[in-house]
């Protein structure tokens, strides 16, 4: 019910916001190191070309550690899981998804040693995994799948990096985690489960771009074109997946951001799901606020969050995805 006010609220901001504000405006945008189109658009500056503003990338290990950079208002806009979005959610964090990056499929992946063959042999194991990540979510979801009990396993909480190090000196008997770090341990171990099939177990995962609200509000004109800039770049993905891939110039764009060797890039850009335009309307409107209530409601379950809302739309909008493409409404 809120859409449409903050929908307009926008269209107005937009018709008055001067340039002068726009040459003043600065904006921290928080990114991770996962193999996507929009690594492109970032490398080749397409947002900052169409704006004047002070422009500064932060990498981010994950979404826990963007929301409180977000909730500090030390950034501004980030990309960050849907289980971070539900989590923000639950604890009032003024932020809105305004754009959907990707829906996870096997870039995050769970990856246990040689020797655990069978779901029922991570009793007592070593899990590592990073936690409100939706990793976390689909370890849980997978646990709960296939009747174990989180208690039943030692969980711990360690970012992508860590986890890499942890697995090499033997501390760890699996992890759930994405790229790079995914791409390292399957080296030595194998692929129990992966996100695509937990999605299909129930427990759909995405990848979305949330902004502050007084930023959004007070910028709605960068707003519009940073989503115009990454939308820009999935269409291009989307026009025709394997000649975008067989650009050499994407391939070293996102290898650069995301640490992957360039022969292994297109696999995990592959690995997820994109958006076209009328989708991201459609799923903004619809689902998104859908998925945070399921992920809010499960995570209660296990512990992992509380209060949980009847309606989670003053989180989403597609105000952005309307002002970016007015002739596909």
């Amino acid at each position: 019910m809120r859409k449409i006010p903050f929908l307009l609220l926008i269209s107005f901001l937009l018709l008055f916001t001067t340039s002068s504000q726009a040459k003043e405006a600065k904006v921290t945008i928080a990114w991770q190191s996962i193999a996507d189109p929009a690594k492109v658009a970032q490398f080749n500056r397409s947002f900052e070309k169409e704006v004047k503003a002070n422009v500064q990338w932060r990498k981010f290990d994950s979404g826990a550690s963007i929301l409180r950079a977000m909730a500090s208002g030390d950034v501004q806009i980030g990309y960050i899981g849907s289980s971070p979005l539900a989590i923000a959610a639950s604890r009032k964090l003024p932020i809105k998804a305004f754009l959907i990056n990707s829906q996870i499929g096997q870039s995050e992946s769970f990856v246990v040693r040689p020797q655990i063959r069978q779901p029922e042999q991570l009793k007592g194991k070593r899990i590592a995994v990073p936690f409100i990540s939706t990793a976390h979510y689909s370890l849980l979801s997978a646990l709960r799948h296939w009747g174990i009990a989180p208690e039943e396993v030692k969980i711990v909480n360690m970012q992508p990096s860590a986890i890499v190090a942890a697995w090499k000196r033997g501390d760890i008997d699996g992890a759930y985690v994405w790229s790079p770090s995914l791409n390292e341990i399957t080296t030595t171990g194998h692929v129990l489960t992966d996100s695509n099939q937990v999605s299909q177990w129930g427990n759909m995962t995405l990848n979305v771009w949330v902004v502050r609200n007084d930023f959004a509000e007070k910028h709605p004109k960068l707003v519009t074109e940073f989503t115009r800039a990454i939308q820009n770049e999935n269409n291009r993905y989307l026009s025709n997946p394997q000649q975008w891939l067989a650009a050499r110039e994407n391939i070293a764009a996102i290898a650069s951001f995301s640490g992957l060797p360039a022969e292994q890039v297109a696999h995990w850009v592959e690995a997820n799901h994109y958006f076209g335009i009328q989708e991201q309307q459609t799923l903004l409107q619809q689902k998104i606020p859908e998925v945070i209530k399921k992920t809010t409601q499960f995570l209660t379950q296990q512990g992992k969050s509380s209060d949980i809302k009847r309606d989670y739309h003053e989180y989403v909008t597609d105000a952005f995805i309307h002002q970016a493409y007015p002739a596909n409404q």
